[in-house]
């Protein structure tokens, strides 16, 4: 599609995409949709590094689901309690601990994170989670306590009001139902 510029008074311009294009009558009610949304309390699921390769990374050990499965059942979990997941990746620690900024900045309700490695790296994920005083809940696919010797140590547990580990991707379920139950919010009919 081509997009067509808009020259707005003082030579602004402004880009917009025909097809998409709405009327203005049609930007109030999405003026009032992104409120609601905005609304809506926000938990932050954040996922470390190489969990972008869920699915086929090491299946014997994580699984074959992948991370938009993970993203999905998140957000269905969320939804079940009223919560929207804001369902975010990287494999950059400094990225990551943006992210926790931020979900202070959004007033974001909790945090759900899964660091991978930075778990027992990261002694400035640790001290980003706690700063931010979110409730947090720390997830593993595997049981990182059944592993080497070197993951049995978590520096994101110490900030977390509670870890799961070894239920699959399951445990991102688990961890919404806790942090729910956590900060008072009950499952909708």
């Amino acid at each position: 599609m081509f997009k067509t510029p808009i020259r707005l008074p003082l030579g602004r311009v402004v880009t917009y995409n025909p097809a998409t294009y709405l009327p203005p009558f049609a930007g109030i009610r999405m003026a009032q949709a992104l409120a609601e949304k905005a609304s809506t309390p926000t938990i932050l699921v954040l996922n470390g590094p190489n969990l972008n390769l869920l699915g086929t990374r090491e299946p014997e050990t994580y699984g074959h689901a992948t991370l938009a499965d993970v993203e999905k059942l998140c957000a269905e979990t969320a939804t079940q309690f009223g919560l929207v997941a804001d369902c975010r990746q990287s494999n950059r620690e400094g990225e990551l601990i943006d992210f926790i900024h931020e979900a202070r900045a959004k007033q974001m309700v909790g945090i759900i994170i899964n660091a991978g490695g930075y778990s027992h790296t990261s002694i400035a994920l640790h001290d980003a989670l706690v700063g931010v005083k979110i409730p947090t809940v720390e997830v593993h696919i595997s049981n990182i306590h059944a592993r080497e010797s070197f993951r049995h140590h978590s520096f994101t547990a110490k900030a977390a009001f509670a870890s799961l580990c070894g239920f699959g991707i399951d445990g991102y379920r688990l961890a919404i139902n806790g942090l729910a139950a956590k900060i008072g919010v009950k499952a909708k009919a």
